[in-house]
């Protein structure tokens, strides 16, 4: 729920901010766990703005979406980090570039 007094375009301002910086995280970044942190900060700008748009209109649908964002976040979460694991546990590194180079030469 959206305070009083905020206005709409300031939330979508900070969720547009949210979800440039998680793209940036991915693109930029070479560890996986700070990939998947990225992913997580892009899924929750989409989450903040199917909430206030919801509010906003009056209607329910945005956070019953949000929801099934939070879920499929929650697995992706659980399964990344289970492969992150067992990469970790195999090659003892969680670097991309390393990870690629492992990749071609095998």
């Amino acid at each position: 729920m959206v305070p009083i007094g905020v206005p709409v375009e300031h939330v979508i301002a900070l969720a547009v901010a949210l979800f440039v910086i998680g793209v940036l995280g991915v693109l930029l970044r070479k560890s996986v766990i700070v990939m998947l942190m990225s992913v997580e900060l892009m899924l929750n700008a989409a989450n903040l703005l199917f909430v206030v748009f919801a509010e906003r209109w009056g209607v329910a649908r945005g956070q019953t979406i949000s929801f099934f964002v939070m879920a499929v976040a929650a697995a992706e979460a659980a399964v990344g980090l289970a492969i992150l694991i067992g990469v970790f546990r195999t090659h003892n590194t969680t670097d991309v570039d390393e990870l690629r180079d492992l990749l071609e030469q095998s």
